[in-house]
């Protein structure tokens, strides 16, 4: 008796069954590659950055009035004689590994100052994100289920003026109405030792609303106009033909649409949020990174000037790698064949 054949695969069914994955894949590894020669290209400046910066490094350390060839000892000790090329090398490599150096002003390695710096601005960071989004999205979201009328209005033109106002002019009117006038919020961000949770976040409320002002507007606007296109889209004018509810055609059609380039962005501008607030953390005297850089470009502190700009680099760019992977679970065309 013959023995029975096996059943015949299907290769192009496997196939189309792993396309989506291979799009995804093959999206998020040029990303990914896009990503790490950003951050050698940004590691280029930095240090290209700190070599063209007026100053010698040993008179920097010991002063005006250090002997010359105490100096010119330093130097030799530090490597700066050395070819710019050799001193690049060497400072990419430890680098890598998380050694940044010694700083000059402080005469201890890099590497814990920028680390404690961007747990600081993260905290920050966080707080200002997680009270923005939801506020920008629901705001852009109502301005255009309300499209025309009032309220639309008042929202576009409020988000529009509060964008263009700078952060350290809203700051320093915020801090002037609340702060010193009213007197309800403390100026300075860093709240006094062995202050509890919520002390520490009334310290924060401050430096929290300029970043607040900022980002409503542009989410808001970005929010509005997708939350407007869902809503023409030939697939929420079929739902509406079906019968479907209206709170059921706007949640299940229209925002899942509509909210793709708002969590997006979002997602990108969380790296700001870590690491571009120097003049936010400035005002308020905020231990976090951006004051840090502050600080080290004022001292001439190279190795810590350039930790600090690299950190933040790689923040910016590790938040718009998480942005595009974040784009690539949600939108459902790069998870079609060739989407990618």
């Amino acid at each position: 008796m013959a023995t029975p054949l096996p059943p015949i695969s299907n290769p192009a069914g496997t196939a189309r069954a792993f396309a989506p994955r291979a799009g995804v894949a093959r999206f998020l590894g040029r990303r990914a590659a896009w990503a790490i020669f950003t951050l050698w290209l940004l590691s280029v400046l930095v240090f290209a950055g700190g070599q063209l910066l007026p100053g010698d490094i040993g008179r920097a350390v010991l002063g005006p009035l250090a002997d010359a060839r105490a100096v010119a000892a330093l130097n030799h000790e530090l490597g700066a004689d050395r070819p710019v090329l050799d001193q690049y090398v060497s400072w990419i490599t430890h680098a890598l590994r998380g050694d940044f150096g010694m700083s000059w002003s402080y005469k201890q390695p890099v590497a814990p100052f920028v680390g404690e710096a961007l747990l600081q601005s993260a905290r920050l960071g966080l707080l200002a994100f997680v009270v923005v989004v939801p506020l920008g999205i629901a705001g852009g979201v109502w301005a255009a289920l309300h499209e025309g009328r009032l309220i639309d209005r008042a929202i576009s033109s409020g988000g529009l003026c509060a964008s263009a106002v700078p952060e350290f002019v809203s700051s320093i009117v915020l801090i002037l109405i609340f702060g010193v006038w009213l007197r309800w919020l403390p100026i300075e961000a860093t709240a006094p030792g062995g202050a509890g949770t919520l002390e520490q976040l009334r310290h924060l409320v401050l430096p929290v609303l300029p970043l607040v002002l900022v980002f409503f507007g542009y989410l808001a606007r970005i929010a509005r106009a997708g939350t407007i296109t869902a809503l023409d889209a030939d697939y929420t004018r079929t739902a509406i033909l079906k019968g479907l509810p209206s709170h059921v055609v706007i949640v299940r059609h229209v925002l899942r649409n509509a909210l793709l380039p708002s969590v997006t962005v979002a997602a990108t501008q969380l790296g700001y949020l870590i690491g571009g607030l120097v003049v936010v953390e400035s005002l308020f005297r905020y231990p976090g990174v951006g004051s840090l850089i502050f600080n080290a470009a004022k001292a001439k502190d190279f190795p810590l000037l350039e930790a600090g700009v690299l950190a933040v680099g790689a923040v910016y760019t590790l938040a718009n790698l998480a942005a595009d992977a974040l784009h690539a679970l949600l939108d459902p065309r790069l998870r079609a064949p060739g989407g990618a």
